[in-house]
C-alpha cells in the first residue's frame, strides 16, 4: 500500500460524519498499511452508553477511506480486526484491485448535515435505493409515516435527553457557540452548523451555564420547547434498520452502510439532519420500534432528509480539507 499516497487524501477522507462530529477515528501509519482505531476520549458515554454511534462513525470514516481512494486510484482494502483491548477495527492495506464504488471525492464532499429547511422531501426514488444499499447488507431503510407521532417523540427525548447532567455536560463539551471557542475550527458542533443566531447561540451558552441550579427550576423542558420541532422544516423522517444481533465489530460494518446510504442521498441533491435523539431514549425508540414492527435494537440510525432550501454551513475538521 502507497500509504504516504494514502496520507495525502486523509484530509477528505475525515468528511465522513460522527455524532457531536467527535471525529473518534485514529489511523496509525506502519511501513505498508495503515491501522484503523478510535480514541476513547472522543466516545460519548453518556449519550451513546452502547457504542452504537461510536462504531457506526468508525464504520462511515472506513467506507470514506476506501472511496476517496478508489477515486485517487489507489488499491485498498480494509481488513476487519476489532480488538477492544488495542482500540482497533481493523487495516487498510493493499488489495488487488481498486475499490468498487459508484461514489468518489465529489459525493464525500458534497455530503452535508443540514438542520435548516428542505424545500422538498426525498424523491421515492432516491428512497428506493438507499433502501436497496441497506437490503444488500440485510438491513432497510423505512420511511416513518407518521409526523404528529414524531413530534411528540422528539418532544419526550429532548426532555429526557436535557434531563440527564451527565448527557447535558457531554453536550456542552462539543458544543462551539461562538468563533472564539478554541474548538470552533476543529471539532464539535458550531453555532452555525447548528443553525443558531447569534442571541440563540449566547442563550443556550448562558443556560447550559446555569444547569447545575436551573434543572431544578424546569430548565430541561424549557430547553426541550426551545428545540423547537424540526419536522416543521420539511421532509421525510428516515429510519435505518440493522440485522438483528450485530455485535461491536458487526455496527463497525454496518456504519459502512450508513455511509452508502448517505452517499447515495449526496449524489441525489438530498441532505439529512440526523435525530439521533430518539434512538437515545429508551422510551422513544421502544415506540418508533412498535410503529415499524420492528425490534428496537435494530434501530440504529434515524433523520430527517430531503432537498435543502438553502446552503448548509461546512462542519469543522482536524484535518482541513483544501478542496
Amino acid at each position: 500500500m502507497d500509504v504516504a499516497a494514502f496520507r495525502a487524501l486523509e484530509p477528505l477522507c475525515w468528511r465522513a460524519p460522527s455524532a457531536h462530529n467527535s471525529q473518534p477515528w485514529r489511523l496509525d501509519h506502519r511501513a505498508a498499511e495503515v491501522r484503523v482505531g478510535w480514541d476513547p476520549a472522543d466516545a460519548l458515554p453518556a449519550a451513546d452508553p452502547s457504542g452504537r454511534d461510536l462504531w457506526l462513525s468508525v464504520g462511515a470514516f472506513v467506507e470514506t477511506c476506501l472511496v476517496v481512494a478508489a477515486d485517487a486510484g489507489l488499491r485498498v482494502g480494509f481488513v476487519p480486526d476489532h480488538c477492544a483491548e488495542d482500540r482497533r477495527v481493523g487495516w487498510l492495506r493493499e488489495s488487488e484491485s481498486r475499490y468498487e464504488s459508484p461514489f468518489g471525492a465529489a459525493q464525500v464532499r458534497a455530503r452535508r448535515t443540514h438542520r435548516g429547511v428542505f424545500s422538498a422531501g426525498p424523491p421515492a426514488g432516491v428512497v428506493a435505493a438507499a433502501d436497496a444499499v441497506a437490503r444488500e447488507a440485510g438491513g432497510a431503510v423505512r420511511v416513518v409515516p407518521d409526523a404528529d407521532l414524531l413530534a411528540r417523540l422528539l418532544r419526550v427525548a429532548d426532555r429526557q435527553l436535557y434531563a440527564d447532567p451527565a448527557v447535558v455536560g457531554e453536550l456542552r463539551s462539543w458544543l462551539r457557540l461562538a468563533p472564539a471557542h478554541p474548538g470552533y475550527h476543529v471539532d464539535g458542533l458550531t453555532d452555525r452548523c447548528l443553525g443558531l443566531s447569534r442571541a440563540e447561540a449566547v442563550g443556550l451558552r448562558t443556560a447550559l451555564a446555569g444547569y447545575p441550579v436551573l434543572r431544578r427550576l424546569g430548565l430541561p423542558r424549557l430547553l426541550a420547547t426551545a428545540a423547537g420541532n424540526p419536522l416543521a422544516h420539511g421532509g421525510a423522517v428516515l429510519v435505518l434498520v440493522a440485522p438483528s444481533g450485530l455485535d461491536d465489530e458487526g455496527l463497525v460494518g454496518f456504519g459502512r452502510v450508513l455511509m452508502r446510504v448517505w452517499l447515495t442521498l449526496a449524489a441525489a441533491g438530498v441532505a439529512a439532519h440526523p435525530l439521533s435523539q430518539l434512538l437515545d431514549a429508551p422510551p422513544t425508540r421502544e415506540v418508533l420500534g412498535a410503529v415499524l414492527g420492528v425490534p428496537p435494537d435494530r434501530l440504529v440510525h434515524v433523520a430527517r432528509v430531503g432537498r435543502p432550501a438553502g446552503t448548509s454551513a461546512r462542519s469543522a475538521r482536524r484535518l482541513g480539507d483544501p478542496g
